[in-house]
């Protein structure tokens, strides 16, 4: 096994991954100092604590208005994903629009007849801060969720508007679910999103029990996150969603390899790859990659180098077949069992995840939880810290405008 790289960031690491790292609990958390392992496992706390804050808050006002024409959820990152959540629980008959916004500001349509949900894990993003200030600003209905005395709360404040204070303990993208339930909460006040409080029982309790399957001190082979992460060592991962709420929780596992594992990655809605990506699974990287594969070679044999794609499907199957939809769930499932077997043929490797739970909202975290431990896995596999991204702060600090007099 090669020894770590220093790369031109003054990041360390190994280009190939080793199994071993995950198997030596106490040197995995040693790497991992920040605590992402603690803050993922702590998901059906976050739960738990982000409803308990949103039920303290008088969302009333969102409702004296009646039904608005179209709710924003406005942020970005992990933030600007609870919009595509919101309007996954709310699922496809909502009668009202909703829109995720991930830029500064808010759409020059809104007004006073819409509702602006602006989203923030630190309470001070500027697209957050700037889609406040717009709603505000032309009297549409508002309601703040972020860290406790922000600048978000003030301007909340301000506004005359309800805020929901999350206390902020790890990244933004280690919070996902502290920033969803209250964004779940103002939907259920507006009318456009039914929550019960089983829903969300259920999901913390299944939260919990895949931080139990995914724990650091499990084994590879009796741990799926590992299991996963080992999987996609070395590839260029293809995640694709089977439905609507697939889809999302696909994006999210997108964003926590880019994030956290530092992996290229492409994802999407399986429906709309069966119309051009799917070629992937014919290209240098898929079925030309695979021809060239020695079926009798050594797997872990690091002479051969050649990347390939490794396909990951998360598929739905939906609560009632009988429910009015997009598409028919009968349709999404030919097309996963489609792309599996367009796989097989090809030789390229195909993981399966597949939800389980009486409602959306956990079978959305059935198919977040063991993803989102995979990819600090396959960080840590790497020999990579998986908070500490130079990238994304050097990033913030070349875009911020210069202070003045420079």
């Amino acid at each position: 096994m090669a020894g770590p790289l220093s790369g031109s960031a003054g990041v360390n690491g190994h280009r190939v991954a080793d199994e071993s790292l995950l198997n030596d609990e106490k040197s995995m958390l040693g790497n991992d100092p920040g605590g992402m392992l603690r803050a993922t496992a702590s998901a059906g706390a976050q739960v738990r604590e982000a409803a308990a804050l949103a039920a303290e808050v008088d969302l009333s006002m969102l409702a004296d208005e009646g039904r608005p024409r179209a709710v924003v959820v406005a942020g970005i990152g992990t933030a600007g994903l609870t919009g595509s959540i919101l309007s996954t629980v709310a699922g496809p008959r909502c009668p009202v629009p909703i829109i995720g916004h991930r830029s500064a500001g808010v759409p020059g349509w809104v007004g006073a007849a819409d509702v602006v949900i602006a989203v923030s894990a630190s309470g001070r993003s500027p697209e957050a801060l700037a889609a406040a200030e717009a709603a505000a600003r032309r009297g549409a209905r508002l309601v703040a969720i972020g860290n406790p005395g922000s600048d978000l709360e003030a301007m909340a404040e301000r506004a005359r508007a309800p805020f929901i204070g999350v206390p902020r303990r790890a990244p933004a993208r280690a919070t996902l679910w502290g920033l969803t339930i209250p964004v779940l909460f103002a939907g259920r006040a507006l009318g456009i999103a039914k929550l019960a409080e089983a829903d969300i029982a259920e999901t913390a309790t299944r939260l919990d029990a895949d931080a139990e399957r995914c724990r650091p001190g499990a084994d590879s082979f009796v741990n799926p996150a590992k299991e996963l992460a080992l999987g996609l060592a070395g590839s260029v991962p293809i995640v694709w969603g089977s439905s609507p709420l697939a889809t999302v929780a696909a994006r999210r596992f997108a964003d926590t390899l880019a994030a956290n594992a530092r992996y290229p990655v492409m994802a999407g809605a399986l429906g709309e790859a069966g119309r051009g990506r799917v070629g992937l699974l014919d290209g240098v990287f898929g079925g030309l990659a695979e021809t060239s594969r020695d079926i009798f070679a050594d797997p872990d044999d690091d002479a051969d180098e050649l990347t390939r794609l490794r396909l990951v499907v998360f598929r739905d199957g939906g609560l009632n077949p009988e429910d009015d939809a997009d598409e028919p769930v009968a349709v999404e499932e030919r097309r996963a069992d489609a792309i599996q077997t367009l796989a097989d043929r090809r030789g390229v490797r195909c993981d399966v995840l597949t939800a389980e739970g009486g409602s959306s909202l956990e079978r959305l975290a059935s198919l977040v939880a063991v993803p989102d431990f995979a990819s600090l896995y396959l960080a840590l596999a790497h020999g990579l810290d998986p908070m500490a991204v130079p990238a994304i702060s050097e990033m913030k600090e070349l875009s911020n405008p210069l202070p003045e007099g420079i």
